[in-house]
C-alpha cells in the first residue's frame, strides 16, 4: 500500500457520505474515518507480535507545496515515523545533495512501529536538497527531499 492509495481512500471518503473505510491487504490494515469533519487515516500491522496501536495521520494537505524556491520536486514522506539517511549508522548514507538517483532507488528509511520502510525514488533525477535531519521525526505529507528531474 503506498501513498496514492491511502490519498484515494481519503478522496473517496471526502467525496461520500460514508465515516469510514477499512481496507487490508498483504498483512497490512488501514482504516480512514471522519471524526467532526476532518479525515483520519490510522495504519497497523494485521500481525503484529503485540497489540498494534493504531497510528494517527493528519489528512492529506492538497495546498501543493510541492515546489520550493529550489524548483525542485517535493519527495513527501509516505507516513508517520522516524527519517534515516541510512540502513545503519556506520554506513554511509544513501543519497547525498547532487547524487542522481533513478527511479526504483532507495532514498531513506522510515522507521514506523519499528517496521523500516524504504522510501524509494519515484522519478529519476539530481537530488537538490535533504529538508530533513537523520534520526528525526517525520509527519505524513512532509517534505523529505527535493528533485530536479
Amino acid at each position: 500500500m503506498n501513498t496514492k492509495d491511502i490519498e484515494q481512500l481519503i478522496e473517496l471518503l471526502e467525496k461520500s457520505s460514508i465515516s469510514e473505510i477499512e481496507f487490508a491487504t498483504w498483512g497490512k490494515k488501514i482504516r480512514v474515518s471522519r471524526h467532526a469533519g476532518n479525515v483520519v487515516a490510522q495504519g497497523s500491522a494485521v500481525n503484529s507480535t503485540g497489540p498494534a496501536a493504531p497510528e494517527a495521520l493528519p489528512a492529506a494537505d492538497n495546498s501543493g507545496e510541492t515546489e520550493s524556491s529550489l524548483q525542485g520536486i517535493a519527495v513527501k514522506s509516505p507516513m508517520v515515523g522516524t527519517f534515516y539517511r541510512s540502513p545503519s549508522p556506520e554506513v554511509d548514507p544513501f543519497i547525498k545533495v547532487g547524487d542522481h538517483v533513478r527511479k526504483g532507488d532507495t532514498l531513506c528509511i522510515i522507521e514506523a512501529m519499528k517496521i523500516m520502510n524504504e522510501v524509494e525514488a519515484e522519478m529519476s533525477g539530481v537530488i537538490l536538497d535533504i529538508q530533513i535531519e537523520n534520526a528525526q521525526p517525520v509527519e505524513y505529507g512532509q517534505t523529505l527531499f527535493l528533485i530536479e528531474p
